[in-house]
Protein backbone atom coordinates (compact mmCIF):
# COMPACT_ATOMS: atom_id res chain seq x y z
CA UNK A 1 0.00 0.00 0.00
CA UNK A 2 1.33 3.48 -1.47
CA UNK A 3 1.69 6.25 2.00
CA UNK A 4 -0.22 9.08 1.20
CA UNK A 5 2.44 11.24 2.73
CA UNK A 6 5.02 9.82 0.13
CA UNK A 7 3.19 10.72 -2.85
CA UNK A 8 2.79 14.05 -1.55
CA UNK A 9 6.77 14.25 -1.14
CA UNK A 10 7.28 12.80 -4.69
CA UNK A 11 4.89 15.16 -6.24
CA UNK A 12 7.14 18.10 -4.51
CA UNK A 13 10.00 16.35 -5.63
CA UNK A 14 8.60 16.70 -9.67
CA UNK A 15 8.06 20.11 -9.16
CA UNK A 16 10.82 21.41 -7.61
CA UNK A 17 13.53 19.48 -9.22
CA UNK A 18 15.81 18.48 -6.16
CA UNK A 19 15.85 16.98 -3.10
CA UNK A 20 17.07 20.43 -1.03
CA UNK A 21 14.79 22.16 -2.37
CA UNK A 22 11.74 19.53 -1.79
CA UNK A 23 13.41 19.43 1.76
CA UNK A 24 13.05 23.20 2.54
CA UNK A 25 9.66 23.29 1.02
CA UNK A 26 8.11 20.70 3.41
CA UNK A 27 10.28 21.82 6.01
CA UNK A 28 12.08 18.39 6.24
CA UNK A 29 16.14 17.86 6.43
CA UNK A 30 17.20 16.42 2.98
CA UNK A 31 18.62 12.67 4.70
CA UNK A 32 14.53 12.86 5.46
CA UNK A 33 13.24 13.34 2.07
CA UNK A 34 15.81 10.40 0.38
CA UNK A 35 15.08 8.06 3.33
CA UNK A 36 11.24 8.24 2.07
CA UNK A 37 12.00 8.59 -1.46
CA UNK A 38 13.95 5.51 -1.12
CA UNK A 39 11.30 3.75 1.31
CA UNK A 40 8.71 4.67 -1.62
CA UNK A 41 10.98 3.00 -4.20
CA UNK A 42 10.91 0.14 -2.04
CA UNK A 43 6.92 0.10 -2.08
CA UNK A 44 6.71 0.30 -5.83
CA UNK A 45 9.40 -2.25 -6.33
CA UNK A 46 10.72 0.05 -8.92
CA UNK A 47 13.33 2.89 -9.35
CA UNK A 48 11.80 6.24 -9.06
CA UNK A 49 14.55 8.81 -8.58
CA UNK A 50 17.99 8.45 -11.26
CA UNK A 51 20.51 9.63 -8.79
CA UNK A 52 24.12 11.09 -9.24
CA UNK A 53 26.53 12.61 -7.03
CA UNK A 54 25.61 16.29 -8.05
CA UNK A 55 21.79 15.26 -8.71
CA UNK A 56 18.85 13.36 -8.77
CA UNK A 57 15.91 13.06 -11.31
CA UNK A 58 12.66 11.12 -11.69
CA UNK A 59 12.76 8.04 -14.04
CA UNK A 60 10.32 7.13 -16.40
CA UNK A 61 8.87 5.06 -13.76
CA UNK A 62 8.87 8.25 -11.30
CA UNK A 63 7.29 10.50 -14.00
CA UNK A 64 4.15 7.78 -13.79
CA UNK A 65 3.64 7.53 -10.57
CA UNK A 66 3.68 11.46 -10.46
CA UNK A 67 0.74 11.61 -12.79
CA UNK A 68 -1.15 8.90 -10.68
CA UNK A 69 -0.60 10.47 -7.44
CA UNK A 70 -1.76 13.87 -8.55
CA UNK A 71 -4.85 12.49 -9.33
CA UNK A 72 -5.07 10.09 -6.08
CA UNK A 73 -4.21 13.18 -3.97
CA UNK A 74 -6.97 15.45 -6.24
CA UNK A 75 -9.67 12.53 -5.10
CA UNK A 76 -8.52 12.52 -1.63
CA UNK A 77 -8.83 16.64 -1.19
CA UNK A 78 -12.73 16.16 -3.11
CA UNK A 79 -13.23 13.19 -0.13
CA UNK A 80 -12.01 15.52 2.17
CA UNK A 81 -14.28 18.43 0.88
CA UNK A 82 -17.28 16.15 0.29
CA UNK A 83 -17.73 15.30 3.89
CA UNK A 84 -16.52 18.85 5.57
CA UNK A 85 -18.77 20.38 2.92
CA UNK A 86 -21.86 18.12 5.14
CA UNK A 87 -20.46 19.70 8.12
CA UNK A 88 -21.71 22.89 6.82
CA UNK A 89 -19.62 25.09 9.31
CA UNK A 90 -16.15 27.20 8.55
CA UNK A 91 -13.48 25.78 10.33
CA UNK A 92 -9.82 24.54 10.53
CA UNK A 93 -7.29 27.36 8.65
CA UNK A 94 -7.33 28.57 4.89
CA UNK A 95 -4.10 29.77 3.18
CA UNK A 96 -4.29 32.72 0.78
CA UNK A 97 -1.57 33.77 -1.07
CA UNK A 98 -1.78 37.17 -3.27
CA UNK A 99 0.59 39.51 -5.40
CA UNK A 100 0.99 42.00 -3.10
CA UNK A 101 -1.06 44.95 -4.34
CA UNK A 102 -4.09 42.97 -4.13
CA UNK A 103 -2.79 41.63 -0.59
CA UNK A 104 -2.94 45.23 0.92
CA UNK A 105 -6.22 46.15 -0.83
CA UNK A 106 -8.03 42.99 0.07
CA UNK A 107 -6.84 42.44 3.67
CA UNK A 108 -8.88 44.63 5.37
CA UNK A 109 -12.27 43.76 4.20
CA UNK A 110 -11.52 39.59 4.38
CA UNK A 111 -10.67 39.96 7.99
CA UNK A 112 -13.93 42.44 8.38
CA UNK A 113 -15.68 39.62 6.85
CA UNK A 114 -14.68 36.47 8.28
CA UNK A 115 -13.86 37.39 11.68
CA UNK A 116 -17.53 36.37 12.33
CA UNK A 117 -16.58 32.27 11.54
CA UNK A 118 -15.17 31.71 14.49
CA UNK A 119 -13.88 28.18 14.17
CA UNK A 120 -12.70 29.88 10.97
CA UNK A 121 -8.35 31.05 10.91
CA UNK A 122 -7.54 33.16 7.74
CA UNK A 123 -3.97 33.15 6.98
CA UNK A 124 -2.86 35.58 3.52
CA UNK A 125 0.92 36.00 2.62
CA UNK A 126 2.29 37.49 -0.38
CA UNK A 127 3.59 35.81 -3.61
CA UNK A 128 5.21 37.66 -6.49
CA UNK A 129 3.21 37.67 -10.01
CA UNK A 130 2.85 34.22 -11.65
CA UNK A 131 3.19 31.91 -8.78
CA UNK A 132 0.00 31.89 -6.92
CA UNK A 133 -1.79 29.54 -9.18
CA UNK A 134 1.60 27.45 -9.02
CA UNK A 135 1.08 27.78 -5.33
CA UNK A 136 -2.83 26.28 -5.07
CA UNK A 137 -1.77 23.54 -8.09
CA UNK A 138 1.31 22.30 -5.56
CA UNK A 139 -1.58 22.14 -2.37
CA UNK A 140 0.94 24.99 -0.63
CA UNK A 141 -2.29 27.73 -0.51
CA UNK A 142 -5.88 27.10 -0.84
CA UNK A 143 -6.82 29.93 -2.74
CA UNK A 144 -4.71 32.51 -5.16
CA UNK A 145 -5.28 36.07 -6.29
CA UNK A 146 -3.68 36.64 -9.72
CA UNK A 147 -2.92 39.17 -11.70
CA UNK A 148 -3.74 38.49 -15.51
CA UNK A 149 -2.66 41.03 -18.53
CA UNK A 150 -2.62 39.27 -21.13
CA UNK A 151 -6.12 37.48 -20.73
CA UNK A 152 -3.97 33.55 -20.29
CA UNK A 153 -5.47 33.00 -17.08
CA UNK A 154 -8.60 30.14 -17.54
CA UNK A 155 -9.59 26.98 -15.57
CA UNK A 156 -8.09 24.03 -16.21
CA UNK A 157 -8.60 20.21 -15.34
CA UNK A 158 -7.42 20.69 -12.04
CA UNK A 159 -8.13 24.51 -11.07
CA UNK A 160 -11.05 26.97 -10.97
CA UNK A 161 -10.77 30.52 -12.23
CA UNK A 162 -13.35 33.37 -10.62
CA UNK A 163 -12.75 36.78 -12.30
CA UNK A 164 -13.26 39.72 -9.41
CA UNK A 165 -12.01 43.08 -11.31
CA UNK A 166 -10.67 44.93 -14.13
CA UNK A 167 -7.81 46.99 -12.74
CA UNK A 168 -6.85 49.72 -15.45
CA UNK A 169 -3.44 51.77 -15.03
CA UNK A 170 -4.11 55.56 -13.85
CA UNK A 171 -1.67 57.98 -13.93
CA UNK A 172 -0.66 59.64 -10.88
CA UNK A 173 0.49 62.69 -10.02
CA UNK A 174 1.60 64.87 -7.14
CA UNK A 175 -1.43 67.60 -5.68
CA UNK A 176 0.56 70.39 -6.92
CA UNK A 177 1.11 69.33 -10.69
CA UNK A 178 -0.44 71.05 -13.47
CA UNK A 179 -2.87 68.36 -14.43
CA UNK A 180 -4.02 67.73 -10.89
CA UNK A 181 -6.68 69.81 -12.06
CA UNK A 182 -9.16 66.96 -13.89
CA UNK A 183 -10.09 70.05 -16.26
CA UNK A 184 -6.59 70.26 -17.62
CA UNK A 185 -6.97 67.69 -20.63
CA UNK A 186 -4.39 64.80 -20.40
CA UNK A 187 -2.16 64.43 -23.21
CA UNK A 188 0.59 61.94 -23.04
CA UNK A 189 3.02 63.53 -25.72
CA UNK A 190 3.36 66.51 -23.42
CA UNK A 191 4.65 64.23 -20.69
CA UNK A 192 7.72 62.97 -22.44
CA UNK A 193 9.94 65.10 -20.55
CA UNK A 194 8.06 64.75 -16.91
CA UNK A 195 10.45 62.61 -14.34
CA UNK A 196 8.61 59.23 -14.60
CA UNK A 197 9.04 56.53 -12.72
CA UNK A 198 8.19 52.63 -12.57
CA UNK A 199 8.70 49.39 -11.46
CA UNK A 200 12.30 47.72 -12.50
CA UNK A 201 12.12 46.42 -16.41
CA UNK A 202 10.56 43.38 -17.14
CA UNK A 203 7.68 43.26 -13.76
CA UNK A 204 4.14 42.95 -14.91
CA UNK A 205 3.61 46.61 -14.43
CA UNK A 206 6.80 47.82 -16.21
CA UNK A 207 5.49 46.47 -19.35
CA UNK A 208 2.22 48.11 -19.04
CA UNK A 209 4.28 51.35 -18.44
CA UNK A 210 6.15 50.77 -21.80
CA UNK A 211 2.91 50.11 -23.42
CA UNK A 212 1.54 52.87 -22.36
CA UNK A 213 4.63 55.31 -23.60
CA UNK A 214 4.86 53.33 -26.63
CA UNK A 215 2.99 56.42 -28.65
CA UNK A 216 3.98 59.35 -26.98
CA UNK A 217 6.14 60.53 -29.83
CA UNK A 218 9.71 61.04 -30.22
CA UNK A 219 11.74 59.41 -27.60
CA UNK A 220 9.83 57.43 -25.35
CA UNK A 221 10.78 58.30 -21.98
CA UNK A 222 13.11 56.17 -19.34
CA UNK A 223 11.57 55.88 -16.24
CA UNK A 224 13.65 55.64 -12.54
CA UNK A 225 13.27 52.08 -11.62
CA UNK A 226 12.04 51.76 -7.99
CA UNK A 227 10.88 48.16 -6.39
CA UNK A 228 7.40 47.86 -5.40
CA UNK A 229 4.28 50.28 -6.17
CA UNK A 230 4.06 51.77 -2.76
CA UNK A 231 7.55 53.01 -2.66
CA UNK A 232 6.49 54.44 -6.44
CA UNK A 233 3.22 56.33 -4.76
CA UNK A 234 5.42 57.44 -1.90
CA UNK A 235 7.31 59.74 -4.11
CA UNK A 236 5.01 61.11 -6.43
CA UNK A 237 3.17 62.41 -3.34
CA UNK A 238 6.72 63.94 -2.45
CA UNK A 239 6.36 65.66 -5.43
CA UNK A 240 9.56 63.74 -7.12
CA UNK A 241 7.94 62.36 -10.38
CA UNK A 242 4.55 61.05 -12.15
CA UNK A 243 3.82 57.66 -12.64
CA UNK A 244 1.24 54.91 -14.15
CA UNK A 245 0.13 52.29 -11.82
CA UNK A 246 -3.09 49.83 -11.54
CA UNK A 247 -5.91 51.60 -9.86
CA UNK A 248 -5.83 48.92 -7.33
CA UNK A 249 -2.64 50.32 -5.93
CA UNK A 250 -4.70 53.03 -4.57
CA UNK A 251 -6.01 51.23 -1.96
CA UNK A 252 -2.92 51.85 0.73
CA UNK A 253 -4.45 55.11 1.12
CA UNK A 254 -1.40 57.26 -0.18
CA UNK A 255 -1.95 60.97 0.66
CA UNK A 256 -1.08 63.81 -1.32
CA UNK A 257 -1.92 62.10 -5.26
CA UNK A 258 -4.10 63.41 -8.03
CA UNK A 259 -5.58 60.47 -9.92
CA UNK A 260 -6.35 61.21 -13.47
CA UNK A 261 -7.75 58.31 -15.71
CA UNK A 262 -6.50 57.52 -19.25
CA UNK A 263 -8.89 58.41 -22.25
CA UNK A 264 -10.10 55.28 -24.35
CA UNK A 265 -9.37 51.88 -23.04
CA UNK A 266 -6.25 52.27 -21.35
CA UNK A 267 -3.77 49.09 -20.26
CA UNK A 268 -5.01 46.95 -17.37
CA UNK A 269 -5.19 43.75 -15.86
CA UNK A 270 -7.84 41.30 -14.59
CA UNK A 271 -7.77 40.39 -11.00
CA UNK A 272 -8.94 36.58 -10.48
CA UNK A 273 -9.18 34.12 -7.42
CA UNK A 274 -8.21 30.51 -8.45
CA UNK A 275 -8.51 27.64 -6.45
CA UNK A 276 -8.59 23.81 -6.88
CA UNK A 277 -11.79 22.47 -8.46
CA UNK A 278 -11.38 19.70 -5.51
CA UNK A 279 -11.49 21.85 -2.76
CA UNK A 280 -13.87 24.89 -3.37
CA UNK A 281 -16.91 23.17 -1.91
CA UNK A 282 -15.39 22.87 1.42
CA UNK A 283 -17.14 25.40 4.12
CA UNK A 284 -13.79 27.06 4.38
CA UNK A 285 -12.71 27.74 1.14
CA UNK A 286 -16.22 28.46 -0.25
CA UNK A 287 -16.82 31.09 2.49
CA UNK A 288 -13.10 32.58 1.90
CA UNK A 289 -14.22 32.97 -1.75
CA UNK A 290 -17.46 34.63 -0.91
CA UNK A 291 -15.49 37.00 1.05
CA UNK A 292 -13.21 37.43 -1.57
CA UNK A 293 -15.72 38.59 -4.14
CA UNK A 294 -17.17 41.02 -1.34
CA UNK A 295 -14.64 42.74 -0.94
CA UNK A 296 -13.66 42.91 -4.65
CA UNK A 297 -17.43 44.80 -5.10
CA UNK A 298 -16.41 47.12 -1.95
CA UNK A 299 -13.22 47.98 -3.91
CA UNK A 300 -14.70 48.54 -7.40
CA UNK A 301 -16.94 51.02 -5.48
CA UNK A 302 -14.35 52.76 -3.32
CA UNK A 303 -11.78 53.03 -6.29
CA UNK A 304 -13.66 54.81 -9.14
CA UNK A 305 -11.91 53.65 -12.33
CA UNK A 306 -12.31 49.78 -11.02
CA UNK A 307 -14.81 47.62 -12.45
CA UNK A 308 -16.28 44.54 -11.19
CA UNK A 309 -15.72 41.92 -13.57
CA UNK A 310 -18.59 40.20 -15.95
CA UNK A 311 -19.62 36.66 -14.84
CA UNK A 312 -17.97 34.35 -17.25
CA UNK A 313 -20.46 33.09 -19.91
CA UNK A 314 -19.08 28.99 -19.23
CA UNK A 315 -20.07 29.36 -15.68
CA UNK A 316 -23.27 27.59 -13.99
CA UNK A 317 -25.70 27.66 -11.97
CA UNK A 318 -23.22 25.67 -9.25
CA UNK A 319 -21.01 28.85 -9.21
CA UNK A 320 -23.27 31.19 -9.04
CA UNK A 321 -25.00 29.13 -6.10
CA UNK A 322 -21.58 29.06 -4.69
CA UNK A 323 -20.64 32.39 -4.84
CA UNK A 324 -24.04 33.55 -3.29
CA UNK A 325 -24.39 31.48 -0.41
CA UNK A 326 -21.10 29.27 0.37
CA UNK A 327 -21.79 27.56 3.38
CA UNK A 328 -25.67 26.31 2.65
CA UNK A 329 -24.88 25.52 -0.65
CA UNK A 330 -21.46 23.78 -0.63
CA UNK A 331 -23.31 20.72 0.73
CA UNK A 332 -26.15 21.12 -1.83
CA UNK A 333 -24.35 21.63 -5.04
CA UNK A 334 -21.74 18.58 -3.86
CA UNK A 335 -25.14 16.18 -3.58
CA UNK A 336 -25.84 16.73 -6.52
CA UNK A 337 -23.19 16.28 -8.48
CA UNK A 338 -22.91 13.00 -6.98
CA UNK A 339 -26.14 12.03 -7.23
CA UNK A 340 -28.24 12.61 -4.09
Amino acid sequence: MLELRRLVLICEFARKGSISATAESLGYSPSAVSQQLAALERETGTALIDRTARSAELTDAGRRLVLHAERILSMVEEAESDLSAHAGKPAGRVVVTAFPTAAVAFAPALARSLRRHTELTLRLGQSRSGRGMREVQSGEVDIALVDDWYGGVRDSETLRVFPLLRDPMVLVVPRKHRLADPEVPLDLRELRDEPWMATPDGEPSRLAVDRLLVDVGGTRPTPWEFEGLGTILSLVAKGIGIAAVPALALAAGVRGLAVRQFPGNPVGRDVHAVARGSSVHRPSVSVTLRAIHVAARYLAADLDPVRPAERPRDSGPADEELLRDPVRSASDVVGRSFGE
